[in-house]
């Protein structure tokens, strides 16, 4: 029998049955209300007050306090203890991605309210894997699939009148994020190029072997310009289809999809006596790095043309059609076979909500899965048909904001993101310290830090002096939004980006994220003065020889991004 010291907690009968229906104490409450009403009521001030933009403390002196392995048998802290463990001891080195001056990544402010949806949903523990563990979520999210369908295929009222609740039509579902939704689109795209015929029963019953023999296939590639999201290859990854048969297209000046380049390849894999099935091209509705917009429109005609499945991957840009001034941008979408958004980025939702639809409402019988203890053959639950099992009910916080907010309010944000995007690359272009790399289609932008000398030099320089140049330009922007970010006050990211005259190893940039409605111009010119002012107090020596090899700055450690 274990004996209970004065002041030692235990797991017992009592006490779990406590933590079942109420606090541990009133203690307990009240802390947990004091915390509560601050992130219910006032998320932004609790934000700013208890957690960075990004904290000092490298990973490595930090991951000294996880690297204990051992699981206590009885339990270590009251619930009070673990909250204020939370608020004072994790929060402050956890990231404030709601700063105005954090606008490095496609994660940001939420509305306060998005707080009190996720602690709904979470309470009800919906399962909308089935019926059974969700019943109305379950109506209430078909309900809202075909809503967002309307809006990206524009399609009649009597086809959403046949189709909202016909348990046999699929309009698309809800995942957890953007890659699950590109698989889940590719997934279905390769089960109907390689459908069941004669005594083949399909790629998805016989594998990927027995469909090329069956086809009469070496392989099967999918077509996407440089700028896909690597979601793509885990997706070609685990559907046998070898990442590296996702074929990256160049792109053009304004980082959209070559249209000769991808006509060229098509005509080059069609060849006679190919052996070689394109599954899918892919257009991107806001690509990752530069927000740049393929030319829809044409590739659709493409793929109408050559019988193949056109993706549209809008996982960032799919909201830009809630704005009546800019919906233009993604003219041609409606025309995709299948379309991938994500909530949590310009549906402004909490982690993680993933979505993707589909033009044809029976395209994914071909994708069905049963149980016998759940989804069974006949039954009407949305699990049968999603790659994710088990699930939260996510479609009851996007309905609820949709709601709240309305399209109109979702057009605010987006058209705030793309004229701001419009007056910080005007900012960037007046500043003689500055090249704008690629200029805003939608809210994202990347550019350099390029002393004047240093483009004047890249002018009349030769080839090999401008590799030597762009090589020390990449490590001084390496190296600026290393400093920046270890400030603490601002963040932006950055990547590298392949382009003419990039000199084989790409050009580094600064990549900026404009999403954050509490963002100004005057919060970016903070940051471009911020940027300036680094380079000034800590790597100005490094272009004061322009023929020397080396730069005499020495960059903090990259411990944040590995």
């Amino acid at each position: 029998m274990d004996i209970k010291k004065k002041g030692e907690l235990v797991a017992d009968w009592d006490a779990l049955k406590r933590i079942f229906v109420k606090p541990e104490s009133e203690a307990s409450k009240s802390a947990l209300v004091k915390y509560m009403n601050k992130i219910l009521f006032g998320l932004n001030d609790f934000l700013s007050t208890h957690v960075g933009v990004t904290e000092k403390a490298s990973l490595k002196d930090m991951s000294g306090r996880f690297r204990n392995s051992i699981i206590r048998r009885t339990p270590e802290k009251k619930l009070i203890d673990v909250i204020t463990d939370l608020i004072e001891d994790i929060a402050p080195h956890a990231v404030n991605v709601a700063s105005p001056y954090f606008i490095g990544h496609m994660t940001s402010a939420i509305p306060f309210f998005m707080v009190h949806l996720k602690t709904i949903v979470a309470a009800l523990n919906q399962n909308v894997v089935k019926l059974e563990t969700s019943k109305i979520v379950s109506l209430l999210e078909k309900r809202l699939l075909s809503k967002i369908h309307r809006l990206l295929f524009e399609n009649t009222d009597e086809f959403y009148t046949e189709h909202i609740q016909n348990p046999h039509s699929t309009l698309g579902c809800f995942i957890e994020d953007g890659t699950l939704a590109n698989i889940t689109a590719l997934w279905v795209a390769r089960n109907r190029a390689l459908a069941p015929r004669g005594n083949f029963q399909g790629v998805e019953k016989d594998g990927i072997a027995a469909a090329h023999k069956e086809y009469g296939l070496d392989r099967c590639v999918i077509l996407v310009s440089r700028l896909g999201h690597f979601s793509l290859r885990k997706a070609s990854g685990l559907l046998g289809i070898g990442n590296k048969n996702i074929i990256p297209m160049d792109v053009d000046s304004e980082n959209r999809l070559d249209l000769k380049k991808l006509k060229q390849t098509i005509k080059e894999l069609n060849r006679p006596g190919s052996k070689t099935k394109i599954l899918a091209i892919i257009g991107i509705a806001g690509a990752t790095e530069t927000g740049s917009i393929d030319p829809l429109v044409e590739i659709n005609k493409i793929c109408r043309e050559h019988k193949i499945h056109f993706h549209a991957d809008a996982a960032w840009g799919g909201p830009t059609i809630m704005s009546e001034k800019y919906r233009h941008l993604l003219k041609g979408i409606e025309s995709a076979d299948s379309i991938t958004v994500d909530g949590h980025k310009q549906f402004y939702m909490s982690m993680t909500c993933g979505m993707v639809y589909f033009k044809d409402p029976t395209i994914m019988d071909s994708v069905t899965y049963h149980a016998k203890y759940v989804n069974r053959p006949g039954s009407v639950d949305l699990g049968i048909k999603s790659i994710s099992g088990s699930r939260e009910a996510t479609s009851l916080i996007l309905d609820s904001a949709l709601k709240i907010m309305g399209t109109q309010g979702y057009a605010l944000l987006i058209d705030h993101g793309i004229e701001l995007a419009t007056m910080f690359a005007k900012e960037i272009k007046q500043r003689e310290n500055f090249q704008l790399v690629t200029r805003p289609v939608l809210n994202i932008i990347t550019y350099r830090f390029c002393p004047p000398q240093v483009q004047q030099k890249l002018l009349t320089a030769d080839s090999a002096e401008k590799k030597q140049i762009n090589g020390k330009l990449n490590e001084i922007n390496r190296n600026l939004q290393i400093s920046q970010r270890e400030a603490g006050k601002s963040f932006v990211s950055r990547t590298t980006l392949f382009m003419e005259n990039d000199y084989n190893k790409g050009i580094v940039v600064l990549r900026s994220v404009l999403m954050n409605p509490m963002t100004t111009l005057d919060i970016l010119i903070e940051i471009l003065d911020e940027q300036e002012q680094i380079w000034k107090n800590e790597m100005s020596n490094c272009f004061s020889d322009i023929s020397k090899k080396g730069c005499l700055y020495h960059r903090p450690s990259d411990q944040m991004h590995g």
